[in-house]
């Protein structure tokens, strides 16, 4: 543990921010945070915001590393799989993974984020202030220009390190975009597709209106619901819809009338729970879905981006909040290492993380399209049939693309991705040839698969795509 009392200075007391105060509170740090919302224990702040989070084995391993996961179990509905609904309201459960012990949960945004906050309290160390915006950072002084949201004052906050886990719309970011010290390179992609929170209120009683253990899908091509369960009986749901293409979007559902009309086509066993549906329509924003990539991270030894104002990725394999959290362990295993070089451990964990955030963010693009459109189609549950039975018969020998990005926290998201994408390519490239059948001997199935991934691995290497 450090025993030296380094300041550090956290803009942002979101989840990865708290959750990295909370670390280096542990190991010693004098650590200050600024947060410009006001405190979400005090308020409620959701804000047209997910209000829930799909939380796993990555996110996981960092609350072990922090030891509150027992606490954090305590919020958690785990969800075994993915319920589809078709068109006509039948429904199709399809497990994530064939092993029964491997789920992911639905957990509440605010109450983790509340929860870490706390813990980090808990250090006299620590100490985290609300309402205090940033505008800008001198990353050459290693000091913050902060405004107070009620007073409007300013003043500068000076730091031995600065890290940044502002968000998409980082203020460190920014600084480093505009000063132009150094090459910079940012990129931020947009999604055709904006996405609007709404709910699926709980019974009476406080049950459960449909099967509570599952992420419900309404897979239609180009668009989607999905709903996951909330601790009170209810669900949270959210469309994901184009802003300008197809019959309905975004800016053509502008009446009751048409969000009604909508949604009986389309989701009508959703429609007939929630009777609140256009209510909250028109009252909740649609918001954009985007990418963040850019680099470098860190400036010399004083300044570094962390979570998603380093890599904000859309929402489709739940990995959002994992990876940032994931992000922390990584960070903590390299101040094991390089403790009081900040400069080498910048650009060590920058070295390390980079090419895994990377590829958790175009894996999020691919699987966009697999839950809106590909979930629906036969090849492709005839393929997760025998991903199933090859994960329940060979446990040991064999994990799909979602198992490896999702469960195998040890591996890295980049070797899950370039694995994982060679083993769909290798099932559905047989299946589509007649090469395998869901009916055949699930040990043959299990050789010729690992066989083919390996022969399109080793082409990908060729390639230098590996």
């Amino acid at each position: 543990m450090s025993n030296n009392q380094q300041n550090i200075l956290i803009i942002g007391a979101g989840l990865c921010g708290s959750l990295l105060a909370l670390r280096l509170g542990q190991r010693g740090y004098n650590v200050t945070v600024y947060e410009m919302r006001p405190d979400l224990r005090r308020t409620d702040i959701s804000a047209g915001r997910s209000i829930n989070l799909a939380f796993s084995d990555r996110g996981n391993k960092a609350m072990k590393m922090v030891d509150i996961e027992d606490k954090v179990r305590d919020l958690c509905i785990p969800m075994n799989g993915r319920m589809l609904h078709d068109k006509d309201g039948n429904t199709f459960l399809s497990n994530y993974s064939g092993r029964d012990y491997e789920y992911i949960n639905s957990i509440s945004r605010q109450e983790l984020n509340a929860l870490l906050l706390d813990e980090a309290e808990k250090h006299k160390n620590v100490a985290i202030h609300f309402n205090k915006r940033c505008e800008s950072v001198d990353f050459e002084n290693t000091t913050a220009l902060f405004s107070d949201y009620h007073t409007k004052d300013e003043f500068i906050e000076d730091a031995d390190c600065i890290i940044a886990t502002d968000g998409a719309g980082s203020a460190l970011r920014k600084s480093y975009y505009l000063e132009k010290k150094f090459l910079f390179s940012f990129s931020q992609e947009w999604l055709t597709h904006g996405y609007k929170e709404l709910s699926i209120l709980p019974t009476e009683n406080g049950g459960y209106k449909t099967y509570k253990n599952a992420l419900h899908i309404w897979p239609r091509g180009d668009f989607m619901i999905i709903a996951l369960p909330n601790l009170d009986g209810s669900f949270t749901v959210t469309l994901f819809l184009s802003y300008d293409e197809g019959e309905y979007n975004f800016n053509n559902l502008t009446t009751p009338e048409i969000v009604t009309e909508f949604f009986q086509k389309e989701f009508p066993d959703a429609l007939e729970l929630m009777p609140n549906l256009t209510e909250e329509f028109f009252e909740n924003p649609t918001a954009p879905l985007g990418t963040v990539k850019c680099s470098p991270w860190h400036y010399k030894g004083n300044t570094l981006l962390m979570g998603d104002s380093a890599h904000a990725i859309v929402p489709f394999y739940g990995q959002g909040m994992n990876a940032s959290f994931e992000d922390v362990v990584v960070f903590d295993s390299v101040l094991d290492k390089f403790e009081g070089d900040w400069e080498t451990v910048y650009s060590e964990y920058e070295k390390q993380r980079k090419k895994d955030t990377d590829a958790i963010a175009d894996l999020a693009i691919d699987n966009f399209h697999e839950m809106k459109d590909h979930v629906g189609q036969a090849i492709f549950q005839e393929k997760r049939k025998i991903e199933m039975a090859l994960e329940k018969e060979f446990p040991e020998d064999y994990s799909s693309k979602y198992s490896l990005v999702t469960f195998n926290e040890d591996i890295g998201y980049r070797e899950a991705m370039l694995r994982g994408r060679a083993q769909d390519k290798a099932i559905l490239n047989m299946l589509s040839d007649g090469v395998i059948s869901t009916s055949d001997d699930i040990k043959d199935i299990l050789d010729k698969v690992k066989t083919e991934t390996e022969a399109i691995l080793e082409d990908d290497r060729v390639a230098g795509l590996g």
